[in-house]
């Protein structure tokens, strides 16, 4: 088994899933305006869903891949701090960890076959 694809596919589809959510759900609505950033939502969202394709398309285009894979972790890296801001605690800040790393897992794993 690839692990590789597991994880990028598991982050794809979690970020696809939930770049969606962040359109329609209140409780992702709410979450946005908690976080302070109520103006940026619909932008977020879509960076997110854009990029949780370029990691499904990048699989096939690693230059995509380490695009969109970095991407995906500095949004994550700024969601640990945007959280960390708002004195939330290690459990609501544990999702934002976990895909930063796997993102950073495929961003660095990527970086290395093609150099």
């Amino acid at each position: 088994m690839d692990y590789n694809l597991v994880i990028l596919l598991f982050s794809a589809f979690s970020f696809i899933f939930y770049s969606i959510s962040s359109f329609y759900s209140e409780r992702m609505i709410f979450e946005y305006e908690r976080w302070g950033y109520k103006k940026f939502r619909k932008i977020i969202a879509s960076l997110q869903f854009i990029a949780a394709f370029g990691l499904l398309i990048g699989w096939y285009f690693p230059l995509l891949l380490i695009f969109a894979s970095a991407a995906l972790s500095v949004m994550m890296i700024t969601a640990i701090f945007v959280r960390i801001r708002i004195k939330d605690n290690v459990i609501k800040i544990l999702p934002a960890i976990l895909y930063a790393i796997l993102n950073f897992i495929i961003f660095y794993k990527t970086l290395i076959t093609i150099l």
